[in-house]
């Protein structure tokens, strides 16, 4: 894992993956969902899930999630990057999946995450209760 720069270095897992979630809405990501999988997942504690209109627009969040928050860019943690098709990024306590929106359905991340508490950018302040950030489509069964 390349280190996160300083300024976010001393901020909770949750904190930063609501920071990824504002960095992706303002790239235009479609359907972000902040999930709160604390004891619940062994690898991470936020998984934040979004789509991309294009491959071309799935690395772009991917580069401006990663040049936001590493201290050098688009290290070993990233996968995915050159096909577009589906972009992980591991920031320790946070994952960032990010989906060339025609490919998230098959994968239904969301629907193996459904119980899982969901955030959104107004929960960063830590007083407001978990909500979900967008209205995709839940699997419900």
């Amino acid at each position: 894992m390349k280190p996160v720069k300083p300024e976010y270095q001393e901020k909770s897992g949750r904190e930063i993956a609501l920071i990824c979630a504002e960095k992706a809405a303002g790239g235009k990501a479609e359907d972000v969902v902040v999930y709160d999988v604390t004891g619940q997942c062994s690898y991470a504690d936020f998984l934040v899930i979004m789509s991309g209109r294009s491959t071309r627009h799935v690395q772009g969040l991917a580069e401006t999630i990663e040049g936001e928050l590493r201290a050098k860019r688009l290290g070993s943690a990233t996968e995915g990057l050159a096909g577009g098709q589906w972009v992980i990024l591991d920031l320790n306590d946070v994952v960032v999946h990010i989906f060339y929106h025609e490919q998230r359905p098959f994968y239904n991340l969301d629907g193996l995450w459904r119980k899982a508490p969901r955030l959104t950018v107004a929960d960063l302040d830590g007083t407001a209760a978990p909500t979900q950030l967008s209205s995709f489509p839940l699997d419900t069964e």
